[in-house]
């Protein structure tokens, strides 16, 4: 089966800089063990990626390079925020240029990149910490199935396809 919107991919990946062919990557699936789980077609992947995943098959591998207007954007200035302390788990142990998750008022969370550490407050921006880097992924695909229809009513794939509360 080729990937297509509301087909499932599993597939293992690892993502560097793609300006720095030595570099470490960023992520990589198989350090976790377990391939990335994706539902096309429902904004799970940054857009790049998922335009590259259209049309392959079970066994492809490949490599991709994606500007960033099609992974996490270019950075935007104006991002930097000051936050209290006791906003963050662990305040004590974050240094500039850590990254962190924030928790946001309406209950979501959000990858914020320590900027400055005060004495009662934190300064993060707010920009993804890959904002505005042109990426090099390595990609496998190790399934593609048809989602059930479920998974396309909730917006996601499950593992193993099967239905969650």
């Amino acid at each position: 089966m080729r990937a297509e919107n509301n087909s499932v991919v599993s597939f293992h990946y690892s993502v560097r800089d793609a300006a720095d062919a030595a570099a470490e990557p960023y992520d990589d699936s198989r350090k976790r063990g377990e391939p990335l789980l994706a539902l096309l077609g429902h904004s799970q992947l940054v857009p790049g990626v998922e335009k590259a995943l259209a049309g392959r098959e079970t066994g492809d591998k490949f490599e991709i390079d994606v500007a960033p207007e099609d992974a996490y954007g270019e950075r935007q200035e104006g991002l930097l925020q000051r936050v209290p302390k006791k906003y963050f788990q662990n305040a004590q142990k974050l240094k500039p240029g850590m990254t962190t998750v924030l928790q946001t008022k309406d209950g979501g969370q959000r990858m914020v990149t320590i900027h400055k550490v005060g004495m009662s407050a934190i300064d993060v921006d707010h920009n993804h910490p890959l904002a505005g880097k042109t990426l090099h992924f390595d990609i496998e695909i190790v399934d593609v199935r048809a989602a059930a229809p479920e998974e396309i009513a909730h917006g996601h794939a499950h593992p193993g396809g099967h239905a969650h509360g």
